[in-house]
């Protein structure tokens, strides 16, 4: 919901990072519902005010022991912290291949890292217990949707792993497709989908063919249309997936889709200068 040196040529921070996300109450929720409580907290982390975004987490976590989606957020919010320190989503390294290619190796913050697999491993642990409940909880799947993609970003872009976050990439994508089978409503999921079609549909035509054997799926339009249902309609990974279709259209020199993308970015979230500076160097 982003990446990977040997198959794909890094389009976007993508990595699955995140996907999808429904809302639970007292106990995981059986459908794709979206929580006020955690959209605000998803919002808080885009516009990098990650102090509160863990509060928002945490609070939701002891309201709802027994809901992953309280953990799994607050890992993304531990990811994005990173992500930001390290300025990791600056554009250029996604836009221009030689750059990513070479890029330096990084210093993660080992607190950071250590919080961050605490929580997925606490969200993985009550998505079991919840799918052993019921195999179909929507909330579970997309708990484990989305702890695979933050799990392969982090392996990717900061650890600079790559054929790990692969599998990652398609775990994450099999579940999607899993629960859209089920419920095409659950638009946060498409994320999962959108990214891997887009960023593995960047290579060349035999490591494509390569990439299928293994049961990758690389099909370009396909994943910029199921990133557009993730940006249009999804409920926490909406802005996520818009800033995946801004470097999208800035790979194939589309600057006025990439310029209206950023523009919305920017005005919803003006503490965030990631947004506003792209913006600026396209202008």
């Amino acid at each position: 919901m982003g990446i990977y040196k040997y198959f794909a040529p890094r389009a976007s921070a993508f990595a699955i990072c995140l996907v999808a996300l429904a809302s639970l109450f007292a106990v995981p929720a059986r459908a794709c519902t979206v929580s006020p409580g955690l959209e605000n907290g998803y919002l808080q982390m885009y516009n990098l005010d990650f102090p509160a975004a863990h509060k928002t987490f945490i609070d939701w976590q002891k309201e709802h022991p027994q809901d992953p989606m309280g953990f799994v957020s607050d890992g993304a919010a531990h990811l994005f912290a990173e992500f930001n320190r390290l300025h990791i989503l600056e554009f250029d390294l996604f836009t221009e291949d030689a750059k990513f290619k070479s890029r330096s190796e990084l210093t993660p913050d080992p607190k950071i890292k250590t919080a961050f697999n605490h929580d997925l491993d606490e969200a993985n642990k009550l998505a079991e217990q919840a799918l052993a409940r019921d195999p179909k909880d929507q909330g579970a799947i997309l708990a484990e949707i989305l702890s695979n993609g933050l799990r392969g970003d982090y392996v990717a872009l900061i650890e600079n792993r790559d054929l790990a976050s692969l599998s990652y990439m398609k775990k994450s994508r099999t579940l999607a497709e899993k629960l859209l089978a089920t419920d095409p409503s659950c638009y946060d999921a498409y994320l999962a989908v959108g990214a891997e079609n887009y960023i593995l549909s960047l290579n060349s035509a035999p490591v494509r063919w390569i990439l299928h054997l293994t049961g990758s799926e690389t099909d370009k339009q396909e994943g910029i249309a199921r990133l557009k249902l993730a940006a249009e309609k999804g409920a926490y990974l909406a802005p996520y997936a818009r800033l995946l279709l801004s470097v999208a259209a800035l790979r194939d020199k589309d600057t006025k889709t990439a310029r209206t993308l950023l523009q919305g970015l920017a005005t919803e979230f003006p503490h965030n200068d990631l947004y506003a500076k792209e913006l600026a160097r396209i202008n």
